[in-house]
């Protein structure tokens, strides 16, 4: 009866711990509140349509608060060779693998966390021959009935003298048991911090991705750009090669000077001289489209990119700022962080609170493996152990002061990545009203060129201007062309701008997953 009623205390007191293990000191951690703001603009400047022209690419665009942003965005610009190529980056970017290799870490530094609520188990066996000093050994030696003594060698000459050594085995196999109880909730933060960390890696693997798509589409229409302004500079060379041609001609004639001549000559070099940094800058755009896909500079990929073969998303998603901090993967990252900060705060406060432990082991000891478990061979022991730091120098209350202060950073820097946020999608806005404006300014000035070498080009065909003239104003019209170039590209980029100012549709791959039957990306 007082054993039975030993153990119950014991399992009283057990199951206690296990409950006051559920408690945790520190702050709970609460989600911030997202912001109150309903607009990007104080004064309300930003419509929901933008201007248009009568040019490719002009349409106006719609902002549409109700329309989904898919998380494969990029494919609304209708080029299947930007989808191959970013298909193609996805899978071989190494920047995608290390982001994905850290998200498995801290899922495995989780589990590994989450096993210290768990009692640990050990088992051992140890067998051991041993020699015992002869003045230690007796004249007597032998085994006794459970073998849990000595064993010798027998002497045929008769008894062992006083002083001759004892030698015997020894064998002890046992299971222990250990379990901290944590009664102020250290490991519960632990596994909070390891978890926040967890979900952390994860939203910076969302944003890896998007960031690759973005750069991906940036480079490709950056491609697309530079085509489009080489051939009209070749075709700005070409022109100012027979001006020159011309200007010689006359000037044999009489007709001019050599100071004119020689201001041709300074056009000319002036426009192959333009024509060199944009043909370097294809060149590294090429090299930069092959980096993004995994390859090295030698293994070229064989999408090729013009503007042509590109088109402009008329309906645009747009989202209110307090959505913005669900969607974007920086901000829920910054909120994780914050998060772990919290409950790092936690874990110091625990640190500064007594520790408890308790540890028990059952097994068997005796001179041959046979006897170990048999009666007089076996044994047990349970103890519990509460353990508190009387003194340290402070160390332990300056660890917690510096966890709190380390909390109000992560929220200040939670705040100011919600800020930038706003902001980027706030520039994003303004720079497409801006661009279909420049779009617009752009289309008339090449129309106005155009009109003027179909004027000049009409008057050279009379005899009332000659072909000089007639080069002049398609070169005008040349300038014009690469301007509206610029003009469209512009727009392309800052529309893909958005979708990632947005966060990018990360949240709606499943759903697009789940109706194609594909894995993640």
């Amino acid at each position: 009866m007082k054993k039975g009623f030993h153990c119950g205390k014991i399992g009283l007191s057990m199951a206690t711990l296990i409950l006051l293990s559920g408690c945790a000191v520190g702050p709970d951690f609460k989600r911030p509140a997202p912001p109150a703001s309903k607009a990007y603009s104080p004064e309300k400047k930003l419509g929901n349509v933008t201007a248009s022209s009568q040019v490719r690419d002009g349409n106006a665009q719609r902002f549409d608060p109700k329309a989904s942003i898919p998380f494969d965005w990029w494919t609304l610009f209708g080029s299947k060779a930007l989808d191959s190529l970013i298909e193609r980056a996805f899978r071989a970017n190494p920047e995608i693998d290390s982001a994905q290799a850290a998200l498995r870490q801290a899922q495995e530094n989780t589990v590994a966390q989450e096993g210290f609520f768990l009692p640990t188990l050990g088992i051992s066996y140890s067998p051991s021959r041993n020699k015992l000093a002869g003045n230690m050994g007796g004249n007597s030696p032998g085994v006794q009935g459970n073998g849990s003594v000595i064993q010798t060698y027998s002497n045929p000459a008769g008894p062992a003298p006083y002083n001759a050594p004892v030698y015997y085995n020894f064998h002890v196999a046992q299971l222990t048991v250990g379990y901290v109880p944590y009664v102020f909730g250290l490991n519960r933060r632990m596994v909070e911090s390891a978890k926040a960390q967890e979900n952390l890696q994860k939203f910076q693997l969302e944003a890896t991705y998007i960031t690759l798509a973005s750069n991906v589409v940036a480079a490709a229409f950056a491609e697309a750009s530079l085509r489009a302004q080489i051939d009209a500079m070749q075709k700005m060379v070409q022109i100012n090669r027979e001006l020159l041609d011309l200007s010689r001609k006359q000037m044999e004639l009489g007709e001019i000077s050599g100071v004119e001549v020689s201001s041709q000559e300074s056009a000319l070099a002036s426009m192959e001289q333009a024509l060199i940094p944009l043909q370097n800058r294809l060149e590294q755009t090429r090299d930069l489209i092959r980096a993004l896909a995994g390859n090295a500079p030698d293994e070229d990929v064989v999408e090729k990119f013009r503007l042509e073969d590109l088109r402009l998303p008329e309906t645009l998603p747009i989202s209110l700022p307090s959505r913005i901090v669900e969607q974007r993967p920086d901000v829920r990252a910054a909120e994780e962080a914050l998060h772990d900060a919290s409950a790092q705060a936690g874990v110091a406060v625990a640190n500064t609170l007594p520790q408890f432990a308790v540890t028990g082991a059952i097994g068997g000891m005796a001179a041959t493996p046979g006897w170990m478990f048999k009666a007089g061979g076996g044994f047990f022991d349970l103890t519990a152990n509460v353990a508190y730091t009387l003194f340290d120098g402070g160390t332990l209350r300056a660890k917690s002061r510096a966890a709190q202060q380390a909390l109000l950073q992560a929220g200040a820097q939670y705040r100011s990545t919600v800020i930038a946020a706003l902001q980027n999608v706030a520039d994003t806005l303004h720079a497409l009203q801006s661009d279909a404006q420049t779009l617009r300014a752009a289309a008339d000035g090449e129309l106005a060129a155009r009109n003027a070498f179909d004027l000049v080009k009409k008057q050279y065909e009379t005899g009332a201007v000659g072909y000089m003239a007639t080069l002049q104003a398609e070169q005008n019209l040349k300038l014009a062309e690469i301007a509206l170039v610029q003009a469209q590209v512009g727009r392309l980029g800052d529309t893909a701008a958005l979708y990632q100012a947005l966060g990018g549709g990360w949240w709606n791959r499943e759903q697009k997953n789940a109706r194609s039957g594909a894995g993640q990306y």
